[in-house]
């Protein structure tokens, strides 16, 4: 937890965290999937989706508004690629990593998805935003290691950040937030990404993150730009921080 409080794009230490802690939730997470038709379904088609979301020439032919293309501008945008989360994950070399089963492809779909959780939910990369996400992503398929990092890293925060930006009510609510939805692992991505956003929104009822929104606000008012948010070091101008 320390190496990636001092550098949250150190995903492998992600990784390394959730393997510790989860402990057998992806279990009872797995069969809370298989247990619905939907989850069934997808998981006889066993669809494997790094190749088919970082194939953008398809998906940019979508059109304007839809989830695919505001995945792509946001794949993009921040250089990523799913292919990466792939790569990060299979630094860990662990020996599961070596069967073709139901549960590792169940956790592989979960990592896959993890950039479209931030396409939908609203939340950014930046480390409050990327907290955040951890508290709705752990609302959606629990486990300790998530809402672990999660939890540590928005503490780290309040120190780092005006108190007006109120880091922990930006967390519960992005807790909250994935407690209401709709299960998104248990849509099919394909079609998903073909769905104008704001419907996906709605029909999934996905709330607008307006703690989060206001808290950037704050920062930006502060003077600290929402690259500058890490909860390793002191946000730059930041005069207003929590004590």
């Amino acid at each position: 937890m320390q190496k990636l409080i001092a550098n949250k794009e150190d995903t492998e230490q992600v990784f390394q965290i959730i393997e510790a802690l989860n402990g057998r939730s992806q279990v009872a997470n797995l069969q809370a999937f298989a247990s619905i038709e939907a989850g069934r379904h997808l998981l006889k088609r066993r669809e494997h989706l790094p190749p088919l979301l970082d194939d953008h020439s398809w998906i940019r032919v979508l059109p304007e508004g839809t989830v695919g293309r505001a995945y792509v501008d946001f794949m993009e945008r921040e250089g990523l690629t799913a292919r990466g989360l792939v790569e990060e994950s299979e630094k860990m070399g662990r020996a599961g990593s070596r069967f073709d089963d139901d549960l590792q492809w169940f956790g592989h779909r979960l990592r896959d998805t993890h950039d479209l959780f931030h396409v939908l939910s609203g939340y950014s990369r930046d480390a409050l935003g990327e907290a955040c996400l951890l508290g709705f992503t752990y609302s959606q398929n629990p486990g300790r290691g998530v809402i672990f990092i999660a939890y540590m890293a928005a503490r780290q925060l309040t120190k780092n950040l005006p108190k007006e930006a109120r880091v922990m009510d930006c967390l519960w609510e992005g807790k909250r937030n994935g407690k209401l939805a709709s299960k998104i692992v248990r849509e099919d991505v394909i079609a998903l990404l073909h769905e104008p956003i704001e419907d996906a929104r709605k029909r999934l009822n996905i709330r607008r993150p307006v703690a989060y929104l206001n808290a950037l606000k704050v920062c930006a008012e502060g003077g600290i730009a929402a690259s500058d948010i890490n909860p390793g070091k002191p946000a730059l101008n930041n005069t207003k921080a929590a004590a």
